[in-house]
């Protein structure tokens, strides 16, 4: 089994590389292989609604930023952990351009696997940006995981991240139960899906 690492901050190895390494060293006690998938700090393309997607084998059709790689990264995966900064009471606004495309284009193959965010932050903020980004995965039929608290680390260094042991303990728990749900899921069946339907209203 293996869980996909999403560091969606432009420091590659800051504060929010700080909790996911937590989670990642707690996954491999746990017998979980992970990788962290850095997006970069380079431009990304918000989506265009082209719907090209639906006729590229669920890519998108910008190929010139991490999207897409994310989404074969994901499909092979098992699980699925988001961390971000928190900017303006929000996500990295690059982090979501980029993840806007790829639950758009591919989303319907993430389903059952189970999903978590996580977030660093200096004070606040990190509780709006956990709702934004819990979206993606309570749309796309992914078990959301949690923790004995949100998911959050405190700290404007990751030298301070490493002080908030509270912060540090709910990234534990929460790679715990992630390979908990990952063990449950291999041991039964998944549930019955039926074919989607959509109510639209014309007014």
């Amino acid at each position: 089994m293996k869980v996909l690492l999403i560091n969606g901050s432009p420091h590659k190895e800051g504060c929010t590389f700080t909790a996911l390494t937590e989670i990642k060293n707690q996954l491999e006690k746990e017998g979980i292989d992970s990788e962290i998938f850095w997006i970069g700090n380079k431009s990304v393309r918000g989506c265009i609604a082209c719907l090209k997607c639906g006729h590229n084998n669920g890519k998108c059709a910008f190929d010139d930023d991490p999207a897409n790689e994310i989404i074969d990264k994901l499909i092979e995966s098992d699980g699925l952990i988001v961390g971000s900064p928190v900017y303006y009471a929000g996500p990295n606004g690059a982090l979501c351009a980029v993840l806007d495309r790829v639950f758009y284009a591919s989303g319907a193959n993430f389903a059952f696997k189970p999903a978590a965010s996580v977030f660093s932050c200096r004070r606040g903020g990190a509780s709006a940006s956990f709702d934004r980004l819990n979206k993606y995965f309570t749309i796309s039929n992914m078990p959301v995981v949690s923790s004995q608290y949100w998911n959050m680390v405190h700290g404007n260094t990751p030298d301070e991240v490493k002080q908030d042991l509270e912060g540090l303990q709910i990234m534990r728990t929460l790679a715990r139960n992630m390979a908990w749900i990952l063990r449950s899921i291999e041991n039964n069946n998944l549930p019955e899906k039926e074919e989607k339907v959509k109510t639209n209203f014309i007014r």
